[in-house]
């Protein structure tokens, strides 16, 4: 999604910079000479400017777009480099991460986000753009939409100006925790679930009342719908949790059905299901030698 939005933003003429891991990586995207993006048959790069996070350089406006277990490492290493009311972009999955960021740099405001667009790399510095969706955005103080949105208009991203962006958040993370670990664990694309349908409506019915005790009710209506209806839309895609677990690479287990099952907890709400749920992922991903955390 980094990519993305980068490569549309400079495609719109506005001023872009990366930043990226380390000097290593900063060394192979020079070698790249920029970000290519892919739609369908066209192919173009972008020789956008990169950085290293210990460059010594102001951030008024950050995206943040890397996975929810690195990003609160990822603003610690910029935090000092933050202006007076910097603005972050918080692009991650799930809950969790949006407001340990927001406690570690409580000087900046921090913009929660949420994103139906579709895109993959198929290399090093590549990006594809796979399909037009639309993108959340909003302040969870309920703060006024900053005037700068209109360059995300500029760049072709389409965007809205959420009131409630919590209750968008916890509705996202209600269908990924319906979807997402049920792929894993039946070793299936997303399309696969319609043979588990008894198990997806039973999680449904459970995180929906889950989001009622937590005060997000307007989140939990017709979810079991629409979860289907993701099943089916997706039907032929693979879970981006499915993935990183065929990958070989940490999931975001912590910042979904670990989240969920926490806010129960403290609310000491019964979600037998959930839990049992995130027990048989744990173990699933400690079989594959891969964090449960």
């Amino acid at each position: 999604m980094g990519t993305l939005w980068a490569t549309r933003l400079a495609r719109a003429g506005l001023p872009v910079k990366l930043i990226v891991r380390n000097p290593a990586r900063l060394q192979a995207y020079e070698a790249a000479q920029g970000l290519t993006l892919i739609e369908g048959e066209h192919s173009v790069k972008w020789a956008i400017s990169a950085q290293i996070p210990e460059t010594d350089e102001p951030i008024q406006r950050l995206l943040v777009t890397c996975k929810a277990y690195d990003a609160p490492q990822a603003i610690a290493q910029v935090a000092a480099r933050l202006s007076p009311n910097a603005e972050l972009i918080l692009l991650q999955n799930g809950l969790g991460s949006q407001q340990a960021i927001a406690t570690l740099v409580p000087h900046a405001r921090c913009i929660f986000a949420s994103s139906t667009e579709g895109a993959f790399r198929d290399g090093d510095w590549r990006v594809v753009f796979a399909g037009m969706g639309h993108t959340w955005l909003g302040d969870s103080n309920q703060g006024p939409a900053p005037q700068w949105l209109e360059e995300l208009q500029h760049s072709g991203i389409s965007y809205e100006w959420s009131p409630n962006i919590l209750s968008r958040l916890w509705r996202k993370l209600a269908l990924n925790c319906a979807i997402n670990p049920l792929t894993v664990l039946h070793d299936c694309r997303n399309g696969g679930l319609q043979a588990h349908s008894a198990e997806v409506n039973t999680l449904c019915t459970e995180l929906g009342a889950l989001l009622e005790h937590c005060d997000q009710a307007e989140a939990a209506i017709d979810l079991a719908a629409e979860v289907n209806h993701v099943i089916q839309a997706t039907a032929n895609n693979y879970s981006s949790m499915h993935q990183d677990v065929t990958k070989g690479r940490r999931t975001e287990i912590s910042y979904l059905l670990g989240y969920a099952c926490e806010a129960a907890r403290d609310r000491q709400f019964a979600v037998p299901h959930l839990q049992q749920l995130h027990q048989r992922l744990s173990e699933h991903l400690q079989r594959r030698g891969l964090p449960c955390d």
